[in-house]
């Protein structure tokens, strides 16, 4: 199976993962493997980039982005029209790569890549929206009007759990806002990256655009090298928290611009109102989905104490029932957890919560077959656990009974991440109250639906310490884009502003 996919990619089982203007034959870094982690078995490999293929790399961005930057915005998203058209063409396969190589279920793989379909839609129709303002002028004889311009080369750098549709978030919107990218994925999805720039290159070629789009497999250190670049006017890093630490200083130091989407330590609350079986529905996706390994999964489970009991009952018996498998399977719903270390980490998080007084429900062991899996866990904790406010990326639950809303709205907002936030109720007033200023601070907030996945017609991401950014929907175009404000006289006087006077 394996072999064939990757032939009707147009990959091999070794591959280079350097993009410029063209494919770079041999690449001057070291090979990465790509495993599967379903079974720990390699998928094929590819040959990660040197410095000097870094420079390339970044060359061809800034000349790409002097033609791309003069065409117009419709033209710049026919291309991306067109892009979208051939991930139609490839969605099941390239769904089934991004199984393979992450772990996801299959309906996980596909919906991803018809994130990136959408994404290059909306960013086609936005290629006709990259609206100004005209402004009231305080002078006679004056119009004052904002303008918007491309920022130049935009460097991203983008996760394992989602490795291909977070670049397309930010590459086909800062495309048709006439922007080159460089894409530098993880080390650990390779063969995603370049299955995607595949399918790209011929339409770069036919649009005279190579440079446009460059990618540049590698470890953490090319990471560095573009956070402290100046010739990248904007870099997007999705990733920990960790790892946003290590990137913003060294985009501030040369002021540069930067939109961070870190960790996420997302809870949900259950108010005795609420219809059960849609909570119960929206926490197994949340927090078993993808195998707990995505920003917005549900760590967090905050129970209303008068339901806490039937509720954890009806969950427990829901886990049981969850089929674990070979990702790619019918009817599976959780897969492998992406390497082994991940496994041991998760494991490490059992311990330490039932040593911090945790109840240990269902789950908390590492299934004993090939790959990296380990059991749906579920446990009962209490807000003073230092567990519960850390973020394990893992199938984790900690359940946690609370008696009134405003301390299930404290506890929401006590950890340093701010991403998603749910509340599921039937309740006017509770529903609003979780929504309101004083309410949850996260930058994504649901109610009476669940914290993980979300549309990309809105601007996703979150606050404090999961970085700020904002990307894909809304206006999170702006991001890419610098704004002008622009005043003209069309009179024979010179009056200024505020009413000051310089008579000469």
């Amino acid at each position: 199976m394996v072999n064939e996919l990757l032939a009707r990619l147009g990959l091999a089982a070794e591959n280079s993962g350097v993009f410029t203007r063209r494919w770079v034959e041999n690449p001057g870094g070291e090979w990465l493997e790509s495993i599967n982690p379903s079974d720990g078995k390699v998928l094929g490999r590819v040959r990660a980039g040197s410095r000097r293929d870094y420079e390339e790399c970044v060359a061809a961005g800034q000349e790409a982005f002097q033609n791309l930057s003069r065409r117009p915005a419709p033209a710049r998203g026919e291309l991306i029209r067109e892009f979208g058209n051939a991930l139609r063409e490839r969605k099941h396969d390239l769904g089934l790569l991004i199984t393979l190589e992450t772990g996801k279920i299959l309906s996980e793989g596909l919906g991803e890549v018809q994130e990136m379909i959408d994404m290059c839609d909306f960013a086609t129709g936005l290629s006709r929206q990259l609206y100004g303002l005209t402004l009231a002028s305080e002078r006679p004889e004056h119009r004052m009007m904002e303008q918007w311009h491309p920022l130049g080369k935009v460097g991203i750098i983008t996760a394992f759990n989602f490795p291909a549709a977070v670049w397309a978030w930010n590459a086909v919107v800062a495309g048709v806002c006439g922007n080159a990218s460089l894409w530098k994925p993880s080390p650990r999805t390779p063969l995603t990256a370049v299955a995607v720039l595949k399918i790209l290159q011929p339409l770069l070629l036919r649009h005279e655009a190579l440079g446009a789009a460059t990618l540049f497999v590698g470890g953490n250190d090319p990471a560095l090298w573009m956070a402290e670049d100046e010739r990248l006017a904007l870099v997007s890093a999705t990733g920990s928290c960790a790892m946003g630490r290590e990137i913003a200083p060294r985009v501030a130091a040369r002021l540069g611009k930067v939109l961070l989407e870190l960790g996420g330590n997302n809870a949900l609350v259950v108010a005795p109102s609420a219809n059960v079986e849609l909570a119960l529905r929206a926490v197994l996706f949340g927090a078993y989905g993808t195998a707990g390994q995505r920003c917005t999964t549900t760590r967090r489970l905050f129970l209303h104490q008068d339901i806490a009991h039937p509720f954890l009952d009806k969950l427990m018996k829901a886990c049981g029932s969850i089929r674990i498998g070979n990702p790619w399977e019918e009817g599976v719903l959780l897969g492998p957890m992406i390497s082994a270390a991940a496994v041991d980490k998760a494991l490490e998080a059992v311990t330490q919560a039932r040593r911090e007084g945790g109840e240990l429900l269902c789950g908390g062991k590492k299934i004993d077959r090939p790959g990296f899996f380990m059991e749906p866990t579920l446990i009962v904790a209490s807000q003073a656990m230092p567990i519960v406010r850390q973020e394990t990326f893992a199938p984790i639950l900690y359940a946690i009974p609370y008696a009134k809303l405003e301390d299930a709205i404290e506890w929401n907002n006590s950890v340093e991440q701010g991403l998603a936030s749910a509340i599921f109720t039937n309740h006017l007033l509770e529903a609003e109250k979780f929504l309101s200023s004083t309410g949850s601070d996260c930058g994504i907030v649901n109610v009476n639906i669940g914290t993980s996945g979300a549309e990309i017609g809105g601007a996703f991401g979150g606050e404090k310490a999961t970085g700020g950014g904002r990307e894909a929907g809304s206006d999170a175009w702006k991001a890419y884009m610098r704004r002008q404000t622009c005043t003209v006289n069309y009179g024979n006087v010179l009056p200024l502003a505020q009413g000051v006077r310089f008579d000469v």
